[in-house]
């Protein structure tokens, strides 16, 4: 029941784009950008509060938002942790269990409209600035990021390529902003006109198309080496985003699994990750 209503408010509000993109096309791009960008869910629940409150805690300010970051210590090198949609710092509770006792440094922080974080917006470029802001404060070695954290990630190496990051992870994460836009569009049910003001949307506010958007091109710029983690079966995110962008990072390595699904919470993944992070800092996966 839960599923059609969600299915019969989807569908209200793409027919509403439709009708308001017929007389206002660049009004119809906001709001259908605005919907995209809004999460849910992903504040921050009692039992996950309790994990999170053994953390060190400190607020960042990021152009006018507070972010919310959460550090543990370690006498290695520190780690950053980027979270995906509607989800929270807490989802890395089983990896933060691996980092801390191969005594990595730990920073995880709550993305702009999750968990104790401000804003109600969120989008890769903005999750990508507030990474800066992290890694400026912190100076991590490594960034690991699950589903549009990867994504950030990998964007965020792009357009900042001079700081202290030597290896990212990804897991389970999209690589074409306009596959997104697309099952956006299924989902919701409006029409193309809605979608090319939305492309306008997205092109007067970030300087770049749905289209220009993606990690398997942006891949091919950046020299660190890098970790793709992706189920062959995921169902949120399909498997061939991690296989375009390992086709052109050639420092790369692509782990493939079956039947873990697109959490990968998994402990032998969590081992492997951690093997990838003590392993030779420039290691070539493609010699």
């Amino acid at each position: 029941m839960k599923d059609l209503v969600n299915t019969i408010f989807a569908k209200a509000y793409g027919a509403y784009f439709n009708i308001l993109a017929l007389f206002s096309k660049k009004l119809a791009g906001e709001k259908a950008f605005t919907l995209f960008s809004s999460p849910r869910k992903g504040n921050v629940l009692p039992l996950q509060a309790a994990f999170l409150k053994n953390a060190e805690d400190i607020r960042i300010e990021v152009g006018g938002k507070q972010i919310q970051t959460y550090s543990w210590t370690g006498t290695k090198e520190a780690v950053l942790l980027l979270h995906g949609w509607e989800s929270n710092s807490f989802r890395w509770r089983n990896l933060i269990r691996f980092l801390s006792d191969a005594n990595f440094a730990i920073v995880a922080f709550d993305a702009p409209a999750h968990g104790n974080s401000s804003g109600g917006i969120f989008n890769v470029p903005l999750y990508a600035e507030c990474t800066q802001h992290i890694v400026k404060h912190f100076n991590p070695a490594y960034i690991i990021g699950h589903s549009v954290g990867g994504m950030t990630a990998v964007y965020h190496q792009y357009i900042y390529p001079h700081n202290s990051i030597q290896k990212i992870v990804t897991i389970g994460a999209p690589s074409e902003y306009y596959e997104l836009m697309e099952h956006y569009q299924k989902l919701v049910g409006f029409n193309k006109r809605v979608l090319g003001s939305l492309d306008d949307y997205v092109q007067r506010h970030f300087g770049f198309g749905i289209r220009d958007l993606s990690t398997s091109k942006f891949a091919r710029e950046i020299q660190i080496a890098g970790l793709l983690i992706h189920d062959i079966e995921d169902p949120i995110t399909p498997y061939h985003n991690s296989e375009k962008v390992h086709a052109n990072w050639r420092n790369s390595k692509l782990i493939s699994t079956r039947g873990l699904g697109h959490s990968m919470h998994q402990d032998e993944l969590n081992q492997q990750i951690i093997d990838f992070l003590k392993s030779k800092k420039r290691a070539n996966f493609s010699a």
